[in-house]
């Protein structure tokens, strides 16, 4: 989708940074709304995923799905899904493509998702 008059401009990744895109529509919205909800956690998980998206640093916060959700699929080519906790219901869910060295999230909402409950 081309940019449009009244869009956020998005910053381009500089140096070692990775680019962010959104993989469906539905975490484009839920990632509005989370920065509505909370501006600043949500700055911090642009930041990370921006330059450590494989980061294992703070692993109660950002940490690699396990199990079913381990892997996710995007055009055909799998690529390890990782969990960004923004909130205390808060999640960002994304696809790493190091060879493109790009990050593509798949999920953003400001509650839990209900897959991993149980």
């Amino acid at each position: 989708m081309s940019p449009k008059r009244g869009d956020d401009v998005p910053a381009p990744p500089v140096g070692d940074e990775r680019r962010l895109r959104f993989a469906t529509n539905e975490a484009a919205k839920g990632w509005g709304d989370l920065c509505a909800q909370a501006p600043g956690n949500a700055r911090r998980c642009y930041e990370a995923l921006r330059s450590d998206p494989l980061s294992t640093r703070e692993p109660d916060r950002q940490h690699r799905l396990r199990g079913r959700l381990a892997t996710g699929r995007l055009g055909g080519v799998d690529h390890p899904q990782w969990e960004y906790e923004v909130t205390a219901g808060g999640r960002v869910r994304y696809l790493v493509d190091e060879p493109r060295r790009t990050v593509h999230l798949v999920h953003a909402s400001t509650r839990h998702p209900k897959d991993t409950e149980g």
